[in-house]
């Protein structure tokens, strides 16, 4: 019998839902789903040289998650920070 070879002479079978290149009757075409090319308007936004940093150029939604992160953050070290000098006292039995 021996070992199989792992190298195939014979074509795959083409998947039955996935192999073919015709659309579905009924459906729109793919290209439907795509809408408009963003890229070249996102482009001009993020290349403008306007001294802010690139996390910031979309204006007040960008403002309100880095202020929101930034208070999070600050507020998270000033807990733990207060945590650990409550851990690090001796407990009075």
């Amino acid at each position: 019998q021996g070992l199989k070879s792992l190298v195939t002479t014979e074509s795959p079978k083409p998947d039955p839902i996935f192999g073919t290149s015709k659309h579905a009757p009924g459906l729109p075409a793919a290209d439907a789903y795509f809408g408009t090319n963003k890229v070249p308007d996102l482009q001009k936004v993020f290349q403008r040289s306007d001294g802010l940093p690139v996390h910031l150029k979309r204006g007040y939604p960008d403002r309100m998650l880095y202020r929101t992160t930034m208070a999070l953050t600050i507020g998270g070290t000033f807990y733990c920070l207060v945590a650990l000098y409550i851990a690090s006292q001796p407990k009075n039995q």
